[in-house]
């Protein structure tokens, strides 16, 4: 099975999820930048329509913001935050596996890394591993086999032993693993099996 969105899926699915507040994986991980009294340059890659870059530019930090879809950059340049705020982000449209960004302290992509097809993940990922700074984050969240859209090519799905592997070069500092029944967005029933990550870069040695 292969799902296609067309852009004005997107642009339905920005709108209903426009309110919500920053994912969890976000806040803690913020929670513990800040208890370390750091804060620097994130990259928000698949940032949808600008809920977590909101969130940080709030918090001082400097965001990249990365979509494959011109309506979200769109639509999170149109937030009413970022006049309350008076910081913006810098942005750029462009698909994972053609993306680039700067060396960045977190790169933080909720929900997104997933939508990366599988011959193109292990180069981006090793690129965000090479992006972060010593004792930079990654947060976001990884599908696993048994989700729903695990038949999808477009998308990337890892077992057990795969996240591990994954993970092998961090220090892991969340990886919860979760299997729910909910309705999308966009209002179809899904079976979800995610991991919910934070990780460190271990500090320069």
């Amino acid at each position: 099975m292969v799902r296609t969105s067309t852009p004005e899926d997107w642009r339905v699915y920005y709108q209903r999820t426009g309110d919500r507040p920053p994912r969890e994986t976000l806040l803690e991980t913020l929670a513990k930048f800040e208890a370390e009294d750091a804060v620097g340059r994130a990259v928000d890659l698949g940032c949808g329509g600008g809920r977590d870059t909101v969130e940080m530019l709030r918090r001082g930090w400097s965001v990249l913001a990365i979509d494959a879809q011109a309506s979200a950059i769109q639509t999170l340049l149109a937030r009413p935050e970022l006049t309350e705020f008076g910081a913006r982000p810098d942005t750029e449209v462009a698909r994972f596996e053609a993306a680039r960004w700067a060396e960045t302290d977190l790169v933080n992509s909720s929900f997104a890394l997933p939508l990366c097809p599988k011959a193109d993940f292990l180069s981006m990922w090793q690129r965000i591993f090479d992006s972060l700074r010593p004792g930079g984050r990654f947060a976001g969240q990884l599908y696993g086999v048994r989700d729903q859209w695990f038949s999808d090519p477009s998308n990337s799905h890892f077992t057990d032993a795969e996240i591990e592997a994954l993970l092998t070069a961090y220090e892991v500092e969340l990886c919860r693993e979760e299997e729910t029944d909910s309705v999308t967005p966009r209002g179809t029933e899904k079976h979800w099996h995610i991991y919910h990550i934070i990780a460190r870069k271990p500090d320069a040695t």
